[in-house]
């Protein structure tokens, strides 16, 4: 079996009832504990503060008599004030941190009855982080009902026979020895990612992964979050859902702040982004408050953040890590506490190299960051998405589009084809599905109106044929025909390793380590062909 080892307080008020043989009398938590059959103390480390050393060396003893089994370590921490939180939090974790816990064959139980109700909150905060890998154990007076010990005549002490106990209660803080508890938080959690799809039915396994980090980084963050992909990729609408996720779960209380930081220049920038005081520029008729104070409480979204000017970015990160800033042409500080989410489509260390980006400012709001696939390397999710979008177009025009048979696998077969780029990714979509659904008879969209959008699509994603001045060397039509198609997505690919993606999105899901960049690499030396070439003949 394995040993009991109990972590407690001494009870200065609790264990130092009653003197010489009448504290016998008295009920004592500390004593109780161990005097209990059903739960053999092996050792107790028994916590102390300074001056309680003769009352912890008198329970000692005591404990010895009803337990001479037990061990008991007297621990004196260096505690000035048992309620100032900060200084018994941190002592109870550097006693966890150089204690030698063996699991295997030790249980361990903090004894929450004992000590200052900040000491208990430690103590729970402690064993649900698994710092101390533990259950909590709480004791209770016996009834008044119940008769009092009685001593023997000959030595003044108890007997285990005419000793009355307390009562023991066991609290296990792994929720997964709750079900009902455990299936309550596995719900939530489900439906929080069904949030942050909008309810869409995903199964692109890169895309769902990286919705189930931020549905946790969301509920247990308030750090920024900077959101990778190129335009229509869904950055916008990811950072409204995260902001419906906390805002419904009481994290946030504000609203929801969106800007485009491609639209704004100048003293635009800084007086939209900051606001600015009356007449801090020609035109400055009345004060404004900014953005950033109108995401106050609730989350700020500053799409294509990289398109910022280096004034702006320095006023932000200072926003971001200090909660104040100053309006443009004012000296007077605004407070703002505010959560931040970045949308960019560039690579922001090509843009810091060329001095465009402040390195601090990318440190700070790099702490979480996600690269979003595109529509062309989520295909598996084209089908899930024209649903939602045929939904969505019915909550704004009071009709619901459907295809039939026919003109749903057509539609269906050349939006999932290599020939389908998507190069406007969601927004492409939701246009397409518009179109046929509006110029569709009675929202019934046939093959008449899938034919006539695909020829569109076509027509918008035609580009010149330039591979052939690429392939210099005479080759096989087979491989001619596989090369101009891979010359092609790496011309509509923003990166070596995006183009990589695209090529190898099944191959590279059997694979342990994924390196489609070199992949691709290695493909087109074959041919004397390479990224900067393909780039530069586009």
């Amino acid at each position: 079996m394995k040993k009991n080892i109990i972590f407690g307080f001494l009870g200065n008020i609790l264990d130092a009832r009653g003197k010489g043989s009448k504290r016998w009398l008295h009920w004592r938590p500390s004593i109780d504990i161990c005097a209990h059959t059903e739960l053999p103390i092996s050792r107790f480390e028994l916590l102390i503060y300074k001056g309680d050393r003769e009352l912890a060396e008198q329970i000692a003893d005591d404990i010895k008599i009803l337990s001479p089994c037990t061990q008991v370590n007297i621990f004196e921490i260096d505690i000035l004030d048992p309620w100032d939180f900060e200084q018994v939090y941190t002592a109870l974790w550097d006693i966890a941190k150089h204690y030698s816990f063996n699991t295997d064959s030790e249980n361990y139980y903090l004894h929450i009855t004992t000590g200052t109700h900040v000491a208990q909150i430690c103590w729970f905060l402690l064993a649900e982080s698994r710092f101390y890998p533990s259950k909590l154990l709480q004791t209770s007076p016996p009834n008044k009902k119940d008769k009092n010990s009685k001593l023997d005549h000959g030595t003044g002490r108890p007997t285990h026979t005419d000793l009355v106990l307390g009562k023991l209660a066991i609290i296990d803080l792994d929720l997964s020895c709750y079900d009902k508890i455990l299936s309550r938080f596995q719900l939530y959690t489900q439906q929080a990612t069904e949030l942050l799809k909008s309810g869409i039915p995903t199964r692109n396994q890169q895309f769902n992964k990286i919705i189930a980090e931020i549905e946790q980084v969301a509920s247990d963050s308030h750090a920024p979050i900077l959101l990778n992909g190129a335009t229509g990729s869904g950055k916008s609408f990811l950072a409204k859902q995260i902001y419906l996720l906390k805002y419904n779960s009481h994290q946030i209380s504000g609203q929801f702040v969106e800007i485009n930081c491609a639209t704004i220049r100048g003293d635009t920038a800084m007086s939209t982004l900051f606001g600015h005081a009356k007449g801090a520029f020609t035109g400055a008729n009345s004060q404004r408050i900014g953005l950033l104070k109108s995401a106050d409480g609730g989350l700020l979204f500053l799409d294509e953040i990289g398109e910022l000017g280096l004034d702006e970015q320095a006023m932000l990160l200072k926003a971001i890590e200090e909660k104040i800033f100053y309006p443009f042409g004012s000296d007077m500080p605004i407070k703002s506490n505010f959560q931040l989410i970045a949308g960019t489509n560039k690579d922001l260390n090509k843009a810091i190299s060329a001095g465009k980006f402040r390195e601090d400012l990318y440190e700070r709001i790099n702490i979480w960051h996600y690269e979003l696939p595109s529509l062309a390397e989520r295909k598996e999710d084209i089908e899930p998405n024209i649903e939602y979008e045929l939904i969505q177009y019915a909550k704004e025009y009071g009709q619901l589009p459907r295809f039939n048979a026919d003109s749903r696998k057509n539609y269906l077969d050349f939006a999932i084809s290599n020939e389908a780029i998507w190069k406007g990714n969601f927004r492409e979509l939701n246009a397409s599905i518009t179109r046929m659904a509006t110029l569709a008879p009675q929202c019934n969209i046939a093959l008449e109106q899938v034919t006539q959008e695909i020829n569109r699509l076509r027509k918008n994603w035609c580009t010149p044929n330039t591979s052939n001045t690429l392939i210099s060397e005479p080759i096989d039509e087979f491989d001619r025909y596989q090369l101009e198609q891979v010359i092609k997505i790496c011309q509509q690919s923003t990166s070596l390793s995006e183009a990589g993606r695209k090529l190898f999105a099944v191959s590279r899901l059997n694979k342990q380590c994924n390196n489609d960049a070199d992949r691709l690499k290695k493909y087109l030396a074959k041919f004397d062909l390479n990224w900067e070439r393909i780039k530069n003949d586009k």
